[in-house]
């Protein structure tokens, strides 16, 4: 009876934990490049990183200076060894070996290194440095096995969307043939033996900007939209992102590997591009990010795993000014180098159930102003217009939220209290906020297609003061 009631008791453990890890909420990092040349100092980012409550950060190298800043932060690492140094680490133990002693025994475990990315996008290298990948890979484990580091260190390669043959729809997913037998395989064979997971880089901003006139940006930025039904499985899909995340999954199942995990190491949305990179702005960068980051900290997975949590890292810390290629490419931050934020948004389940909004920064003529705190009720929010929109598409919005939205706009007709300041920025706040507190302040009732968002202070402009959801 002792035995059985033991067993009872360690089977009900396994289960609860079984359970609490599929509900844990996902984790959210950052990519730290540096091509560029008007950085701050890494120990300056470091503490830029703690501010953030970011914990997770992603190198695309080893350097001394960095591994060494980031040493005792508590901030988890992974590091990179660059595509030039695969065919030496391939076909050559001891380079292998001499390369995990001088950029990983030397740091750890003062410096929290949990991964290696071998290589990065090694299949649309132009160097043609894919044949090396899966021997490199292994001989660089190798290497921390020798020093004992393997259980504590996962070895990984991100791969690009690219890889994939077909992506659409998401049930249909598909590597690229030639790459199945080389390298997918062995790769995810190696992944499988060393308990380690896929990188994967997922960028919809590229699938959108390509082909804006068949896929909705409220799609692309997870934004309330109908959804997408996949014709192969039924389900319904509410993100471009999740469906390409899916469609890796699918591409993973068709060569019969289900069991990896998944990690995207890199996506983004540029705040800036050239005139031909459609939906590349402040606005839609902030709703991208912002919106994301809410999803990967909800804990909910993809329609296709919605019990395995998301774990993502964003796209870049800082806007770097020596990338070569369009404009998007130096634009991808969240900061700029002298560590202003380029846009607001939520990085940590602190601020989301703060209510941390994701406005654009701007100089305006009218911008919100907080009220007394005290006389804040806890977990209040408003809604203001974005005063970086179209001007057409807050003139719509305004005049959609007093039309046939039902907003009380009373105070803003001529004479009225919130008639001043008379502009159409302000006007629209005073009648999106109405609109929002009318409808309880449910999830997407403060977008109007990007003319506005939600704040935690209430605004306020002279004598108009907004009002809440309060009865």
């Amino acid at each position: 009876m002792a035995s059985r009631a033991f067993y009872l008791l360690v089977s009900a453990i396994v289960l609860l934990s079984a359970i609490v890890v599929s509900d844990a909420a996902g984790s959210v990092g950052i990519n730290y490049g540096r091509v560029a040349n008007n950085l701050p100092s890494p120990e300056k980012v470091v503490e830029l990183l703690k501010s953030q409550g970011i914990n997770k950060v992603k190198l695309y190298d080893t350097s001394a200076t960095v591994l060494n800043a980031l040493a005792n932060s508590g901030i988890s690492v992974v590091v990179a060894l660059p595509n030039e140094l695969l065919e030496a680490t391939a076909t050559d133990q001891s380079a292998a070996d001499n390369w995990v002693q001088s950029n990983i025994t030397k740091f750890y475990p003062q410096t929290k290194i949990e991964g290696i990315a071998v290589g990065n996008e090694v299949f649309v290298d132009p160097k043609n440095t894919t044949k090396y990948l899966v021997l490199a890979m292994k001989n660089i484990h190798a290497s921390l096995v020798k020093s004992k580091l393997d259980s504590a260190i996962k070895i990984s390669s991100p791969i690009a969307f690219s890889a994939l043959q077909n992506s659409y729809p998401s049930s249909a997913g598909s590597f690229k043939q030639e790459l199945v037998e080389p390298v997918i395989k062995p790769m995810v064979d190696f992944l499988k033996e060393t308990g380690s997971y896929l990188m994967v880089n997922a960028y919809p901003f590229f699938a959108y900007s390509a082909n804006s006139d068949q896929i909705s940006l409220d799609y692309a930025l997870f934004k309330d939209n109908p959804g997408v039904v996949d014709s192969g499985n039924g389900l319904k899909y509410h993100s471009l992102f999740e469906a390409q995340i899916d469609a890796v999954f699918a591409a993973m199942s068709a060569i019969k590997y289900d069991d990896v995990k998944m990690v995207v190491t890199e996506t983004g949305w540029p705040s800036m591009g050239d005139d031909n990179e459609i939906g590349a702005s402040e606005e839609n960068a902030a709703s991208y990010n912002g919106n994301l980051v809410r999803k990967v900290l909800s804990g909910s997975g993809t329609p296709l795993r919605p019990r395995d949590p998301l774990n993502v890292y964003l796209f870049a810390l800082f806007n770097e000014n020596q990338k070569p290629g369009p404009t998007s490419e130096r634009n991808y931050g969240l900061f700029y180098p002298n560590e202003q934020k380029v846009y607001n948004i939520p990085l940590t389940q602190e601020e989301i159930k703060g209510g941390q909004s994701t406005p654009v920064n701007t100089n305006t003529n009218w911008v919100p102003v907080a009220g007394e705190v005290s006389k804040t009720q806890v977990g209040q929010t408003w809604c203001v217009a974005n005063g970086k929109a179209d001007r057409k598409k807050l003139q719509d919005a305004l005049d959609y939220a007093c039309g046939e939205g039902g907003a009380d706009c009373n105070a803003i007709q001529p004479g009225a209290n919130c008639y001043n300041p008379n502009s159409l920025e302000a006007h629209a706040s005073f009648a999106f906020n109405s609109y929002y507190q009318k409808k309880t302040r449910a999830a997407g009732t403060c977008e109007f297609g990007g003319a506005a968002y939600v704040v935690s202070q209430r605004p306020a402009y002279g004598n108009c003061e907004f009002p809440t959801g309060e009865h």
